[in-house]
């Protein structure tokens, strides 16, 4: 099974703090969640570095 890890991010839109749930399987790729609290959609870019750290870029669907 996977490993999940929570984390807060910033919405791109609303600038609220949200809290998601990153799969780590989901490494090297792209996908779209909508924000909790104002409904758009937002672009996740799921990395892992050499040392198997997860990190998330997130930003607007336009940019």
């Amino acid at each position: 099974m996977a490993e999940l890890d929570q984390r807060g991010i910033g919405c791109p839109y609303c600038g609220e703090t949200i809290e998601v749930l990153i799969d780590a399987s989901d490494a090297g790729t792209d996908y779209i969640e909508d924000c909790q609290v104002c409904c758009r959609p937002i672009l996740f870019s799921v990395h892992e570095d050499i040392s198997g750290e997860l990190s998330v870029t997130v930003r607007s669907e336009n940019e």
